[in-house]
């Protein structure tokens, strides 16, 4: 049985769909940045507006002396399903990177520089955190070209003002 839905329906429904993805990227291990980076990226893939903004050590993410040499947490990961002690030996961080990255490469993940340069591409929007960056001593030209903004905490807030918004925190 068909019915007819009142403008006001119509609304809600309009008002309920997800139209923009905002992600916070606080963190600089690989796991995390490429969880943001690719749930951005498949926003975008979606038709949707897309926003990172990397506040404290995701900032790292958009540093080019840093971006393409991130690492896996080793120590306190439960996700890795390693004792602690065994996190913390010499080279085990590294080794557990390298694992990881060669997973990726088989499947075809780029690397980050490349992954940010996609995303951009894609008209994805990245900004920096200002009061992370005056902690951590940076200027504008330590970052990656490609950012588009350095922003208050207040001004992305106001960036999600609209309806069809979703924040998420990784």
């Amino acid at each position: 049985m068909e019915t007819l839905e009142t403008p006001v329906l119509e609304k809600k429904k309009e008002a309920k769909q997800l139209k923009k993805i905002m992600i916070i990227q606080s963190k600089a291990t690989i796991d995390s940045v490429y969880a943001a980076l690719i749930l951005a990226n498949g926003a975008r893939m979606e038709g949707m507006e897309s926003e990172l903004f990397c506040t404290f050590f995701g900032l790292e993410m958009l540093q080019p002396k840093k971006m393409d040499h991130l690492h896996v947490a080793t120590v306190g990961n439960p996700g890795l399903h390693i004792p602690t002690m065994l996190g913390g030996l010499p080279g085990i961080e590294s080794l557990a990177s390298n694992m990881m990255k060669k997973e990726m490469d088989k499947l075809d993940i780029p690397p980050l520089s490349e992954f940010l340069e996609i995303y951009k591409a894609s008209g994805g929007k990245i900004f920096a955190c200002k009061l992370a960056m005056e902690m951590f001593h940076l200027k504008r030209e330590d970052l990656w070209e490609g950012v588009d903004e350095v922003l208050t905490v207040g001004d992305f807030y106001g960036r999600a003002q609209e309806s069809g918004v979703q924040i998420i925190f990784v």
